[in-house]
């Protein structure tokens, strides 16, 4: 693989904000009028923990962390542009964000994927996720899946 560097920056960062239009597009394309539910819980307001995957010097991927509560940070906002995909990149950010919440002393990473994004849950899956009971605003949304890891 070509040189993959992970750089942790914060929401204000363009990359990012670059990559997330394209995963907001990509979910459309997934979800449909469905989306604009999602696209409520999903602002840019600041978020002070996010992890951009560079190939070279080219912004291919990220994801960030918002605090849920004094033990839990969920995970949002993971993205690998299409032609990245495959690669590990996904995988590669998603540890560095585990490591990230271990270092903010978090005992749990939980996350909200969906049923139409069948290659995110088996990501998730293989990194040591477990289906949970669904929280906050995904309670009682049908499409809606619901992830737990424990940290350490």
């Amino acid at each position: 693989m070509q040189n993959l560097i992970l750089k942790r920056t914060d929401s204000d960062n363009t990359h990012f904000r670059n990559l997330i239009s394209r995963l907001d597009q990509y979910l459309e394309r997934r979800y449909g009028a469905q989306q604009g539910f999602f696209n409520q819980f999903n602002k840019l307001d600041k978020i002070k923990n996010v992890i951009i995957a560079y190939l070279d010097d080219t912004p291919v991927g990220c994801g960030a962390l918002r605090a849920y509560n004094n033990t839990d940070i969920e995970i949002k906002r993971m993205f690998v542009a299409d032609e990245h995909r495959g690669k590990g990149i996904a995988m590669q950010v998603l540890n560095e964000l585990e490591n990230w919440a271990t270092e903010l002393n978090f005992q749990n990473c939980i996350l909200e994927t969906g049923t139409n994004q069948p290659e995110a849950v088996s990501l998730y899956l293989k990194c040591g996720y477990e289906i949970s009971e669904a929280y906050g605003h995904y309670v009682g949304v049908e499409n809606s899946i619901c992830m737990k890891k424990g940290l350490g």
